[in-house]
């Protein structure tokens, strides 16, 4: 249990180090796959509800030291999402891909829509079409595409990780 508590840390450490540093060398159309929100969605499917909720606070907190205006925006953010995400685990397999990537693509899409509301359109910036066509849709699909990547990661680590506790 202590194991996979320290792994999940050493996991969300390491993504987040790539994406303040890596990844902002490697941007393509001026955007940067959200490594936080991909892991906030991943273990929110993988572990459930409380896991998602958990991993999204921290995500989002790092996220708001980062680059935040304003502290616990980003928290509430990535929490919302991984609590919803959770509730997909117990619905659906986590054998298939396909489901992963639509639900980062559409979480992606509502943390779009939700700073945009939180920054933007509190400030009286009302130009969405610019914004989506321009932030939010090239973010989702190089989200989408690292994110296929790093979830076949964290399910191969959570698998090995649940083998060895049951042979313990």
């Amino acid at each position: 249990m202590i194991k996979r508590k320290i792994v999940s840390v050493l996991i969300i450490l390491i993504a987040f180090v790539l994406q303040t540093t890596v990844f902002q060398a490697l941007k393509l159309a001026d955007v940067v796959p959200n490594l936080l929100l991909i892991l906030t969605v991943c273990y929110g499917y993988l572990r459930g509800r409380t896991s998602g909720l958990i991993v999204g606070l921290f995500c989002g907190l790092m996220l708001d030291m980062q680059y935040g205006s304003v502290i616990g925006l980003y928290a509430f953010i990535c929490m919302t999402i991984g609590f919803v995400i959770g509730f997909c685990q117990k619905i659906y397999f986590t054998d298939s891909l396909l489901l992963p990537a639509l639900l980062i693509f559409g979480s992606d899409f509502i943390y779009g829509i939700y700073y945009y509301v939180t920054e933007f359109l509190v400030r009286a910036r009302t130009n969405f079409g610019f914004y989506f066509l321009h932030r939010i849709l090239p973010e989702m699909v190089y989200t989408v595409i690292v994110g296929i990547l790093v979830y076949r990661f964290v399910a191969m680590t959570e698998r090995l990780l649940n083998k060895k506790r049951e042979e313990v």
